[in-house]
Protein backbone atom coordinates (compact mmCIF):
# COMPACT_ATOMS: atom_id res chain seq x y z
CA UNK A 1 0.00 0.00 0.00
CA UNK A 2 1.16 3.52 -0.80
CA UNK A 3 0.22 6.01 1.90
CA UNK A 4 1.88 9.39 2.19
CA UNK A 5 0.32 12.64 3.27
CA UNK A 6 -2.39 13.89 5.60
CA UNK A 7 -4.47 11.12 7.17
CA UNK A 8 -7.69 12.82 8.29
CA UNK A 9 -9.79 11.38 11.13
CA UNK A 10 -13.34 12.64 11.58
CA UNK A 11 -14.05 14.68 14.74
CA UNK A 12 -16.53 13.42 17.32
CA UNK A 13 -18.28 16.73 17.91
CA UNK A 14 -19.53 17.55 14.42
CA UNK A 15 -23.20 17.06 13.54
CA UNK A 16 -23.78 15.12 10.33
CA UNK A 17 -24.27 18.01 7.89
CA UNK A 18 -21.36 19.93 9.37
CA UNK A 19 -19.19 16.83 9.21
CA UNK A 20 -19.99 16.22 5.55
CA UNK A 21 -19.22 19.85 4.78
CA UNK A 22 -15.89 19.71 6.63
CA UNK A 23 -14.88 16.43 5.00
CA UNK A 24 -15.68 17.89 1.57
CA UNK A 25 -13.34 20.78 2.41
CA UNK A 26 -10.62 18.40 3.60
CA UNK A 27 -10.91 16.42 0.37
CA UNK A 28 -10.66 19.65 -1.61
CA UNK A 29 -7.47 20.42 0.32
CA UNK A 30 -5.89 17.14 -0.74
CA UNK A 31 -5.98 14.66 2.14
CA UNK A 32 -4.44 11.24 1.47
CA UNK A 33 -7.01 9.16 3.40
CA UNK A 34 -10.10 9.60 5.60
CA UNK A 35 -10.90 7.52 8.67
CA UNK A 36 -14.46 7.57 9.98
CA UNK A 37 -14.32 7.54 13.77
CA UNK A 38 -17.37 7.87 16.00
CA UNK A 39 -16.65 6.23 19.33
CA UNK A 40 -20.16 6.82 20.65
CA UNK A 41 -22.38 6.26 17.61
CA UNK A 42 -21.14 4.91 14.30
CA UNK A 43 -23.90 5.78 11.81
CA UNK A 44 -24.21 3.55 8.72
CA UNK A 45 -25.92 6.24 6.63
CA UNK A 46 -23.32 8.80 7.65
CA UNK A 47 -20.56 6.33 6.80
CA UNK A 48 -22.08 5.70 3.36
CA UNK A 49 -22.30 9.43 2.67
CA UNK A 50 -18.66 9.94 3.63
CA UNK A 51 -17.61 6.92 1.58
CA UNK A 52 -19.37 8.44 -1.43
CA UNK A 53 -17.57 11.77 -0.99
CA UNK A 54 -14.21 10.02 -0.79
CA UNK A 55 -14.95 7.75 -3.75
CA UNK A 56 -15.75 10.76 -5.93
CA UNK A 57 -12.31 12.18 -5.11
CA UNK A 58 -10.44 8.89 -5.38
CA UNK A 59 -9.40 9.04 -1.72
CA UNK A 60 -9.38 5.87 0.42
CA UNK A 61 -12.08 5.74 3.10
CA UNK A 62 -11.68 3.50 6.13
CA UNK A 63 -13.76 2.84 9.23
CA UNK A 64 -12.43 2.82 12.78
CA UNK A 65 -12.99 -0.37 14.80
CA UNK A 66 -15.98 -1.81 12.92
CA UNK A 67 -15.30 -4.44 10.23
CA UNK A 68 -19.00 -5.12 9.60
CA UNK A 69 -19.78 -1.43 9.08
CA UNK A 70 -16.83 -1.12 6.72
CA UNK A 71 -18.15 -3.99 4.63
CA UNK A 72 -21.71 -2.64 4.71
CA UNK A 73 -20.75 0.83 3.46
CA UNK A 74 -18.19 -0.53 0.97
CA UNK A 75 -15.32 1.22 2.70
CA UNK A 76 -11.79 0.66 1.48
CA UNK A 77 -10.78 -0.84 4.81
CA UNK A 78 -10.65 -0.71 8.61
CA UNK A 79 -8.39 0.60 11.34
CA UNK A 80 -8.16 -1.49 14.50
CA UNK A 81 -6.87 -0.70 17.97
CA UNK A 82 -5.68 -2.92 20.77
CA UNK A 83 -9.18 -3.90 21.93
CA UNK A 84 -10.87 -4.28 18.55
CA UNK A 85 -10.50 -7.99 18.02
CA UNK A 86 -8.21 -10.33 16.13
CA UNK A 87 -6.15 -8.93 13.27
CA UNK A 88 -6.24 -12.32 11.54
CA UNK A 89 -10.04 -12.49 11.79
CA UNK A 90 -10.37 -8.98 10.38
CA UNK A 91 -8.01 -9.80 7.52
CA UNK A 92 -10.00 -12.92 6.63
CA UNK A 93 -13.19 -10.84 6.33
CA UNK A 94 -11.62 -7.87 4.58
CA UNK A 95 -9.90 -9.94 1.86
CA UNK A 96 -7.83 -7.43 -0.11
CA UNK A 97 -9.07 -4.29 1.63
CA UNK A 98 -6.88 -1.96 3.71
CA UNK A 99 -6.14 -3.01 7.28
CA UNK A 100 -4.40 -0.53 9.57
CA UNK A 101 -3.32 -1.28 13.13
CA UNK A 102 -2.62 0.96 16.12
CA UNK A 103 0.67 -0.12 17.70
CA UNK A 104 1.00 2.68 20.28
CA UNK A 105 4.65 2.67 21.42
CA UNK A 106 5.44 -0.95 20.53
CA UNK A 107 7.74 -2.09 17.75
CA UNK A 108 6.87 -5.70 18.62
CA UNK A 109 3.17 -5.00 18.10
CA UNK A 110 4.03 -3.49 14.72
CA UNK A 111 6.02 -6.57 13.72
CA UNK A 112 3.11 -8.80 14.72
CA UNK A 113 0.65 -6.63 12.79
CA UNK A 114 2.73 -6.77 9.62
CA UNK A 115 3.10 -10.55 10.02
CA UNK A 116 -0.71 -10.71 10.16
CA UNK A 117 -0.85 -8.78 6.86
CA UNK A 118 -1.59 -5.26 8.07
CA UNK A 119 -1.16 -2.69 5.30
CA UNK A 120 0.11 0.06 7.60
CA UNK A 121 0.86 0.61 11.29
CA UNK A 122 0.26 3.67 13.46
CA UNK A 123 2.36 4.87 16.39
CA UNK A 124 1.26 7.35 19.04
CA UNK A 125 0.43 9.42 20.82
CA UNK A 126 3.54 11.14 19.46
CA UNK A 127 2.65 14.36 21.30
CA UNK A 128 0.18 15.25 24.05
CA UNK A 129 -3.26 14.75 22.50
CA UNK A 130 -6.46 16.69 23.29
CA UNK A 131 -8.47 13.71 21.98
CA UNK A 132 -6.74 11.13 24.19
CA UNK A 133 -5.00 13.01 27.03
CA UNK A 134 -4.02 9.83 28.90
CA UNK A 135 -2.65 8.01 25.84
CA UNK A 136 0.76 6.33 26.01
CA UNK A 137 3.50 8.39 24.36
CA UNK A 138 5.51 6.96 21.48
CA UNK A 139 9.12 8.14 20.99
CA UNK A 140 9.96 9.58 17.59
CA UNK A 141 12.89 7.17 17.31
CA UNK A 142 10.33 4.40 16.83
CA UNK A 143 9.78 5.42 13.21
CA UNK A 144 13.38 4.80 12.20
CA UNK A 145 13.35 1.42 13.96
CA UNK A 146 10.11 0.47 12.18
CA UNK A 147 11.23 1.43 8.65
CA UNK A 148 12.52 -2.09 7.86
CA UNK A 149 8.97 -3.42 8.29
CA UNK A 150 8.28 -2.15 4.78
CA UNK A 151 4.77 -0.73 5.36
CA UNK A 152 3.66 2.90 5.68
CA UNK A 153 4.15 4.35 9.17
CA UNK A 154 1.44 6.66 10.50
CA UNK A 155 2.00 9.13 13.34
CA UNK A 156 -0.96 10.09 15.52
CA UNK A 157 -1.60 12.24 18.57
CA UNK A 158 -1.31 15.97 19.17
CA UNK A 159 -0.02 16.74 15.69
CA UNK A 160 -0.01 20.35 14.48
CA UNK A 161 1.51 22.16 11.52
CA UNK A 162 4.25 23.37 13.87
CA UNK A 163 5.39 19.96 15.14
CA UNK A 164 4.65 17.96 11.97
CA UNK A 165 8.06 18.53 10.32
CA UNK A 166 9.79 16.71 13.19
CA UNK A 167 7.65 13.65 12.49
CA UNK A 168 8.47 13.61 8.79
CA UNK A 169 12.15 13.97 9.63
CA UNK A 170 11.80 11.03 12.06
CA UNK A 171 10.42 8.84 9.28
CA UNK A 172 6.62 9.05 9.44
CA UNK A 173 4.91 8.52 6.08
CA UNK A 174 1.52 9.91 7.04
CA UNK A 175 0.20 12.22 9.76
CA UNK A 176 -3.14 11.38 11.37
CA UNK A 177 -4.85 14.59 12.44
CA UNK A 178 -8.22 15.45 13.94
CA UNK A 179 -8.28 18.73 15.88
CA UNK A 180 -5.64 20.72 14.03
CA UNK A 181 -7.44 20.00 10.76
CA UNK A 182 -11.14 20.10 11.59
CA UNK A 183 -10.95 22.91 14.17
CA UNK A 184 -9.17 25.16 11.66
CA UNK A 185 -11.14 28.16 10.39
CA UNK A 186 -10.47 27.02 6.80
CA UNK A 187 -10.24 23.21 6.63
CA UNK A 188 -9.23 23.10 2.96
CA UNK A 189 -6.44 25.62 3.49
CA UNK A 190 -5.15 23.71 6.52
CA UNK A 191 -5.14 20.45 4.53
CA UNK A 192 -3.19 22.16 1.74
CA UNK A 193 -0.68 23.48 4.27
CA UNK A 194 -0.07 19.94 5.52
CA UNK A 195 0.24 18.72 1.94
CA UNK A 196 3.06 21.20 1.31
CA UNK A 197 5.10 19.63 4.11
CA UNK A 198 5.30 16.39 2.13
CA UNK A 199 6.69 18.18 -0.92
CA UNK A 200 9.62 19.86 0.83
Amino acid sequence: MKLRGLYAITPEHAARERLLEQVAQALEGGIALLQYRRKTRQDPSEARALASLCRARGVPFIVNDDVELALACRADGVHLGRDDGSIAAARSKLKNKVLGISCYDSLEAARAAVAARANYVAFGSVFASPTKPSAVRAPLTLFAHAKPLGVPLVAIGGITLENAPALLKAGADALAVISDLFDAPDVAARARAYGKLFKQ
